[in-house]
Formats: structure tokens, C-alpha cells, sequence
């Protein structure tokens, strides 16, 4: 089963103005466990980045769905929440879920949240939006399991202000559920499996 991966990557970049910097980036991908995103990692940038390039860093990220536009490379984190009713009815489960989308600003990352999310049936609230350091994305290849919501594509017909992207969700992925009225156990980092070049 595929699950998403945060990779650092450290490599020598050349910058707009012809100068070299030594940069750690983070990449997103698809893969099945640390490593094969290890392996893959290698094998996706290993045609993008002149020179070498060492991996520094893998975590397993707990992402529910990605949302693609064209229009922008600059990726959001995305929270939200939303109450679930209890099997004995008397009581609320409140249910948190992260994302990610892509948009030139922190409003219209809003507003493409709100509408990728217009059809779910229940009321949902947007905690957090944050901008994301993700370089870029490497989603499930067509060898690969199949995400479900694939077939969510751009709707060419719709103005493009209000075009969808393309989703990528992890079949894999996993929600978090906190009680009404109490703060959650763990921070985000606490959640996440992770493996670190202690060489960086």
C-alpha cells in the first residue's frame, strides 16, 4: 500500500544570478515504504539535478488528499476539521485531516479548499493554512496502485479562476480524531516515522 514521504535532498544549485548554494530541499512522493521513497527519489531527480545529490532525510507524511492547479507551484498545508456523530449518539468526534494544495496565495488556497471540499456532506472548519517548503510532487506512477479520487481531473469548461486540479490521495491515509473540548495528544511532528542523516 503507498503512502506519501517528505525527502530531503542536499545538492549544489545554481542560482538566477549564476551563483552556487548549497541547498536541502524537500520533495513529496508516492512510494510503498522508506526504502523504495529512498530508491525512487534517486531515480526521479536523477535527470533534474546536474552533479550529485545525497538524501538526508525521510519521514512519512499523513496527507488525506493533494490538490494540483496549474497555475502555481507554490504548494499550502492545509487543516481542517469536522464532527462525526458517536455510535451511542450522545457525544461528538471531532475528526482532523491535512492536505495540500497549490496556489499563489494564502486566499486562494483558501477558497480552492472550500470548493475541492463542496461536496462533502457534512460542515467542516479550515484551522491552518501554511505555505509548504514541497519542491515538488512525485505522484503514483501508472504502474502503481491506483489512487482513488484519480479521476478527478481539470474541468476545462469551468472559468480559470475556478478550475479543479488534479487530486493525488494516499489510499493509505489515516485521520485523526480528538475529542470535543480537548487538545490533541501529540504534535504533528510527534506522528510522523522518521529517518535522519545525522550527517546534515
Amino acid at each position: 500500500m503507498n503512502s506519501w514521504f517528505t525527502v530531503k535532498v542536499k545538492y549544489t544549485k545554481q542560482l538566477e544570478n549564476g551563483s552556487l548554494k548549497r541547498v536541502n530541499e524537500p520533495y513529496l512522493l508516492a512510494a510503498m515504504t522508506f526504502t523504495d521513497a529512498e530508491a525512487r527519489i534517486y531515480e526521479e531527480l536523477g535527470s533534474l539535478i546536474r552533479g550529485e545529490f545525497m538524501v538526508t532525510g525521510i519521514s512519512r507524511t499523513d496527507l488525506h488528499d493533494i490538490f494540483q492547479y496549474d497555475d502555481s507551484d507554490q504548494w499550502f498545508k492545509c487543516k481542517i476539521t469536522y464532527g462525526v456523530d458517536e455510535e451511542d449518539g450522545e457525544r461528538q468526534k471531532k475528526i482532523s485531516q491535512h492536505f495540500l494544495v497549490s496556489a499563489p496565495d494564502v486566499k486562494t488556497a483558501y477558497l480552492r479548499m472550500e470548493e475541492s471540499l463542496a461536496t462533502l456532506m457534512i460542515d467542516f472548519q479550515v484551522l491552518s493554512i501554511a505555505a509548504s517548503p514541497i519542491v515538488e510532487i512525485f505522484p503514483y506512477r501508472d504502474d502503481e496502485v491506483a489512487p482513488p479520487n484519480k479521476n478527478r481531473m481539470l474541468v476545462e469548461e469551468t472559468p480559470p479562476s475556478a478550475r479543479k486540479g488534479v487530486v493525488f490521495s494516499d489510499e493509505g491515509s489515516e485521520v485523526e480524531e480528538f475529542d470535543e473540548g480537548e487538545e490533541e495528544a501529540k504534535s504533528e511532528s510527534e506522528l510522523d516515522d522518521s529517518y535522519e542523516d545525522s550527517n546534515e
